[in-house]
């Protein structure tokens, strides 16, 4: 009823919703089709804290009662009296019905305002754009359990824009936002072992970037896809990809670039492929050569390639080739020394749970038993809500490799295996279930 019978337009209570966030420091967006739900009470889900916080702020009643059925009145205004009246009955009608050609007046107004202007502006893209970079970053950093809601909600008020009506250019905008979150959906998607949703989700990331014309968000999905097929146990699957994305990022200059060769890399070598695997290390270092950061390293976070994944992708592509295994150490091994000479910011869980599993790999195959439990032990130690699907993998290959016959009276293999297949007993995706 307060938006109803307010003199403001439904676009104009989402815009100014949004200032409202941003002027009281909260990270809270509003989609047009949001609001239409809370106005018909279509309310599956309780709104976020934040979204609940600055509610009250800007209509000054809390989310409860804003959610509640109107109040009928049970008399009539003052105003208006009895309709059985003898003396007041024409008048009263003439009123009653004056009344109703009001509302339906001001209801027609807002109907009008609605069809041909445009259902977001240039303050609720920017909160979008800002909550966007906010889940980029922390995806490296928290638990999904953490933040999966948070994006699942952004996505949804993404979409619910896109649905509506725009200027060209905030379109253009929107869809780079919705390419970059179902990115974002996509990748937990992987990390949750629900590896069809994952391939479903990145080719509507894919739709998203052609609508957007953004080449690096294209070569992008085409990594995820890459990624979502390696882990999936598909290596030869996530080196056409990888390829078709290398095709893509051809103008680009981004980390990207680096990423999917990188990315094609330690495919061929998963397959065996030694000198496609060479191939594909060597151009990713002439990449991150002449690397010059774009909007997707902007962005940072899941979006960006930094030095030290790289090292952890070739520590992975060197790991399956014969001969390499000192080498493979070795770039784990700098993995990891950037990883933790990083600020947090800088830090990444689930690539230095990687670069330790393809250390403890290098290790095993080695001979170095106690250095490959050392590599592992601080990712054993991660409580089940940072146990994502690419690290119970990992560690899973850590498992196969103990199995070696050279290892079948070795008490430490023995140890490091059941701690292993203690630690794939809990994984995030149960958390999820």
């Amino acid at each position: 009823m307060i938006v109803a019978e307010s003199e403001q337009t439904q676009e104009e209570v989402v815009d100014g919703f949004v200032r409202c966030a941003q002027e009281h420091g909260e990270d809270a967006a509003l989609s047009l089709r949001t609001l239409r739900r809370w106005m018909v009470g279509d309310v599956q889900t309780q709104p976020r804290p934040a979204q609940r916080r600055v509610a009250r702020i800007y209509w000054g009643r809390p989310m409860h009662e804003l959610l509640a059925p109107p109040k009928r009145e049970t008399t009539l205004p003052q105003h208006i009296e009895p309709a059985d009246a003898p003396d007041r009955a024409d008048t009263s009608l003439s009123m009653t019905i004056e009344r109703q050609i009001t509302m339906s007046a001001r209801r027609a107004a807002r109907f009008t305002s609605y069809a041909e202007t445009h259902n977001v502006g240039t303050e609720a893209i920017e909160q979008l754009r800002h909550g966007v970079v906010g889940l980029a970053n922390s995806y490296v950093r928290e638990p999904l359990t953490a933040i999966m809601g948070d994006l699942i909600e952004l996505q949804d008020v993404t979409f619910g824009f896109l649905e509506g009506k725009q200027k060209p250019a905030q379109t253009r905008d929107l869809y780079v936002l919705a390419s970059v979150v179902t990115g974002m959906v996509a990748k937990a998607s992987q990390d949750l072992g629900r590896f069809h949703d994952a391939m479903t989700l990145a080719r509507t990331m894919y739709v998203c970037a052609d609508n957007a014309d953004h080449i690096g968000l294209r070569a992008w999905a085409r990594n995820l896809q890459s990624l979502i097929a390696y882990w999936a146990g598909r290596p030869q699957e996530a080196a056409r990809y990888a390829q078709s994305g290398s095709e893509i990022a051809a103008p680009l200059t981004g980390s990207v670039k680096t990423w999917l060769t990188s990315s094609e890399a330690r495919a061929w070598a998963q397959l065996g492929a030694t000198d496609e695997a060479r191939t594909a290390l060597a151009r990713a270092v002439g990449h991150r050569e002449r690397l010059q950061a774009d909007d997707l390293d902007e962005i940072g976070g899941l979006f960006t390639f930094p030095q030290a994944k790289q090292h952890y992708y070739t520590a992975s592509t060197k790991v399956y080739l014969e001969g390499l295994y000192a080498d493979a150490a070795s770039e784990a091994t700098q993995a990891l020394e950037l990883y933790e000479s990083s600020d947090a910011e800088g830090r990444a869980f689930a690539d230095e749970a990687g670069a330790r599993a393809e250390l403890a790999l290098a290790r095993i195959q080695g001979g170095e038993l106690d250095g490959a439990r050392a590599a592992l032990d601080p990712v054993l130690e991660y409580g089940p809500e940072l146990r994502i699907g690419g690290i119970v993998a990992s560690a899973g290959r850590v498992h196969a490799a103990l199995r070696d016959r050279r290892y079948k009276d070795s008490t430490v293999a023995r140890g490091l295996r059941d701690e292993i297949e203690s630690f794939s007993q809990r994984p995030a995706a149960a958390l999820t279930a």
